[in-house]
């Protein structure tokens, strides 16, 4: 899959008080894409619908810091090294020697 320049994850407004976070990894007509709805509650308030299964709020002061809090999960998971895992010849048992 060829990578989009720019930010990966975009607020795209959809109504009055609502809002959706794109993924720009995948094509518009991908259901991929919408990683989560956004529903206005209160001016201070935003609840989110998450479309991924995703361990984050459901509930954030703003629409932007959503969109900050998918930025941190996706850089998180890709922060560390895989933990490499010793290969060692499997034990062996005196009695299996004849």
């Amino acid at each position: 899959m060829e990578q989009a320049s720019g930010p990966r994850f975009t607020l795209v407004r959809v109504g009055a008080t609502d809002w959706a976070v794109h993924d720009s990894h995948y094509a518009n007509g991908d259901h991929r894409r919408v990683v989560c709805r956004i529903y206005e509650d209160a001016p201070t308030d935003v609840e989110v619908l998450w479309l991924r299964d995703l361990p984050l709020a459901l509930r954030y002061s703003s629409v932007q810091d959503v969109v900050e809090a998918v930025q941190r999960f996706q850089d998180a998971s890709r922060a560390t090294r895989p933990i490499p895992i010793p290969h060692l010849p499997p034990p062996t048992d005196p009695r299996d020697r004849r």
